[in-house]
């Protein structure tokens, strides 16, 4: 067998989609609730990279944790909090403030990197803690799926728990049912009592909370450190991912999964002949091809309700 094609068949091929997952999965999780609620946040770069960069600073000065956990949601939920005032109170632009917000992330990591560390490029000259990983006993044990679904990170695992979580919120929950009614029509939700502004500014904070977990896992699971721009797009691919599965926790988690193989199967032709540009390319190749393919579908969806329209009137 091709020793390519082997390596990409094998449990460490399976264990590195797994880990890749994570990053795109969890904020994928949070632009999928917002979008439900018709306030999409596609500020999760920016989410991402100011969780990662506090959950850093704050395990290497505290070490601590638990401490680094909660100072990350807190900056992840008050960045989605700020898109929320400025979309809902103050009616700015949801696409713009999130744009805005995006790039004043990219600035303040920089600046805070700077003056605690004195270094703009990494948090290398600090020791940040790392999340454990964990060994499921049982499943350890067992050829091939031991392997590939043991020994990972325990955000890893608070991933795949996001989204049955997110499946209960908007499924089984009075939150999640007022979500689906702002989002599919904010004005009959009104007309019922449903506070439509509070429920958006309610699913933004729950897509700031996954972000930051993103954020968090990316530097402190992924990795052991902060650098700038560590998020590399996966933000921008999370919004994707989102689009993709219709905003709904199956479509949301098989989309995040078909980005996870599409990066880890790029990790690997590293080590092929292969212009590390071209390698580079290749996730956000995967990205505008997947959604090109998704607007086509949706401009044939809706072209296709005016003739059906038409149709039942004339019968």
């Amino acid at each position: 067998m091709n020793p390519m094609l082997k390596s990409i068949l094998s449990t460490e091929f399976g264990f590195a989609i797994l880990r890749v997952l994570t990053p795109l999965l969890l904020p994928a999780i949070g632009v999928a609730i917002s979008g439900l609620a018709g306030a999409s946040n596609i500020a999760l770069e920016g989410i991402m990279l100011v969780a990662a960069l506090a959950g850093v600073l704050v395990s290497a000065f505290t070490h601590s944790l638990w401490l680094s956990l909660l100072a990350g949601i807190a900056c992840g939920v008050g960045l989605a909090a700020i898109l929320g005032y400025f979309h809902l109170r103050l009616r700015a632009d949801i696409v713009l403030a999130a744009i805005a917000l995006n790039l004043f992330a990219t600035g303040i990591t920089i600046f805070v990197l700077f003056i605690t560390t004195g270094d703009k490029g990494s948090t290398s000259s600090i020791t940040s803690m790392v999340f454990p990983s964990l060994d499921i006993p049982l499943l350890r044990s067992v050829p091939v799926l031991g392997p590939i679904f043991s020994g990972h990170n325990v955000l890893t695992y608070v991933s795949w728990l996001s989204v049955a979580l997110y499946w209960l919120i908007t499924f089984k929950t009075p939150l999640g049912l007022r979500i689906r009614a702002v989002g599919q029509n904010p004005d009959a939700a009104q007309s019922v009592g449903i506070n439509v502004n509070r429920t958006r500014m309610e699913a933004l904070l729950l897509s700031g909370f996954f972000g930051a977990l993103g954020g968090l896992y990316l530097c402190m699971g992924y990795l052991s450190w902060f650098s700038n721009g560590v998020t590399a797009g996966r933000g921008w691919i999370a919004v994707a991912a989102a689009s993709l599965g219709n905003n709904m926790p199956l479509g949301t988690f098989l989309s995040s999964l078909l980005f996870g193989i599409v990066n880890a199967l790029a990790n690997y032709l590293a080590v092929l002949k292969v212009p590390s540009e071209f390698i580079q390319m290749i996730p956000y190749l995967a990205t505008v091809i997947a959604l090109a393919i998704y607007a086509g579908q949706a401009v044939r969806r809706r072209s296709k309700k005016p003739a059906e329209r038409r149709a039942g009137g004339a019968s």
